[in-house]
């Protein structure tokens, strides 16, 4: 009779072939440095994009167009977010890149 695999045994085998653990840690790390990042953004860059514009609070101007207004400032503060983090992601991946060639 064939040796029939237990389900705690194909599961295992699962994992191991696909590497589900070292995926699950890497997503798991790149939430963290993304919450890092998101507050490096938020509390230390974009302070001082504040204090240089005139009023400070360049995120809450609108655009009015007849009766739609844009919120010109949200979505510009939210571009250069996205520019910062993944300008910051870009060198972190390739240093990490860098490092793993040397090796």
């Amino acid at each position: 009779m064939a040796d029939k695999k237990g389900l705690v045994d194909e599961f295992m085998e699962f994992l191991n072939k696909n590497k589900v653990v070292g995926l699950a840690v890497a997503f798991i790390m790149g939430g963290a440095a993304s919450k890092l990042v998101s507050a490096l953004v938020a509390d230390i860059i974009m302070p001082i994009v504040g204090a240089l514009i005139p009023g400070g609070e360049w995120r809450t101007i609108p655009l009015q167009v007849g009766p739609v207004k844009f919120l010109i400032g949200d979505f510009a503060g939210a571009l250069i977010d996205f520019v910062i983090i993944a300008a910051v992601i870009f060198m972190i991946v390739k240093f990490a890149v860098k490092e793993e060639a040397a090796k």
